[in-house]
């Protein structure tokens, strides 16, 4: 394994798992001997509730933004803001609330976004007012300084994105953020995954989880596209689903308020629920030997771990197999939840 590599894990639940992140963060500053040395938190990804422009998941994060964005500030650490809605419309970009969630993660150095510039001419009003999610108005920009995300090695706060709508629009408005292309585009045709690699505007691309051992196209790959590629590596959809893009649509149309029937998945264990013992068996599976021993000698060095919509308990089980030495997993059991007085019944 080349020094020079390194993975960078871009975990779930930013407003999801605060309560998790809150503890674990504390852990994983203070005993830097508990996780591999190869590795770090690239980002922490999510979206509050009810946020129309989100995708992916139907979102349920509802710490107040605010001490998400203190803690992420507190740890250095970049924040990425799941508005994956696949089917935008124009009248949906002047959404109030989706603005203002931009307004207040976007970190450009040395001044406002455009956004706040807009706002600020029209509010003659310094005071801080808030909606009641909560979510200020207007907020301080100041220069932010973190760990290590997108190919510039500034630190910035990034959006995951699908609609090309949605994307121009904030290109022009929050020109503060990277952008990563979405994995519910479901790029399953190695040409349409080439090609995506191909546009400036994103940072990262995050191809179907179909295409992760693909090593024929994935090895011809020039060095820095293998730095834009970011694998989805515990994906415990079926491998042969053929319904994974109107599975994602369904949740977009449920983000927009529409009346639309529940998804039903075709896969004969969708009725079990997400389990980790399953996503490890399949084609697709990256785990964290494949990482050290496969993708990082490659030159791939981005790596994305699902799991918005599952449980914390879940989550940190992730985090133990990708991250914690084996020697060391039960002190971080014991650091986050574990003590001897814990009944499980």
């Amino acid at each position: 394994m080349e020094k020079e590599n390194k993975a960078h894990y871009h975990l779930p639940g930013l407003f999801e798992f605060y309560d998790f992140y809150r503890v674990f963060l504390d852990v994983y500053k203070n005993n830097p001997e508990y996780f591999y040395e190869w590795c770090d938190i690239g980002s922490i990804y999510g979206a509050p509730a009810d946020l129309i422009w989100g995708g992916g998941r139907v979102g349920f994060g509802d710490q107040n933004p605010e001490d998400v964005l203190k803690l992420v500030k507190e740890y250095q650490i970049s924040a990425r803001l799941t508005l994956s809605n696949s089917v935008l419309r124009a009248e949906h970009l002047g959404d109030s609330k989706c603005n203002r969630i931009c307004r207040m993660f976007e970190r450009k150095p040395g001044g406002h976004s455009k956004a706040d510039d807009e706002i600020a001419s029209k509010n003659d009003s310094v005071m801080e007012s808030r909606n009641d999610s909560g979510i200020t108005d207007r907020i301080d920009s100041e220069q932010y300084s973190g760990v290590s995300s997108g190919n510039d090695n500034r630190i910035r706060n990034g959006i995951i994105v699908h609609s090309d709508i949605l994307l121009d629009y904030l290109k022009e408005h929050y020109p503060g953020y990277y952008f990563v292309s979405s994995t519910t585009k479901v790029l399953t045709d190695p040409g349409d995954f080439l090609t995506e690699l191909e546009r400036p505007e994103f940072s990262y691309v995050v191809p179907d989880f179909r295409l992760n051992k693909a090593f024929d196209i994935l090895e011809a790959l020039d060095d820095d596209k293998k730095t834009k590629v970011e694998f989805l590596c515990n994906e415990c959809c079926d491998f042969d689903c053929q319904r994974r893009k109107a599975c994602y649509e369904n949740v977009s149309r449920k983000c927009l308020g529409e009346e639309v029937a529940d998804h039903i998945c075709g896969s004969d264990t969708g009725n079990e629920g997400y389990k980790f013992s399953r996503a490890m068996k399949s084609p697709a599976f990256i785990g964290v030997e494949d990482i050290k021993n496969v993708y990082l000698p490659m030159g791939f060095t981005n790596f994305k771990i699902e799991g918005r919509s599952l449980g914390s308990a879940m989550l940190l089980e992730f985090i133990l197999h990708y991250m914690t030495k084996p020697e060391y997993q039960i002190h971080v059991r014991e650091k986050i939840y574990l003590d001897c007085m814990l009944d499980l019944f």
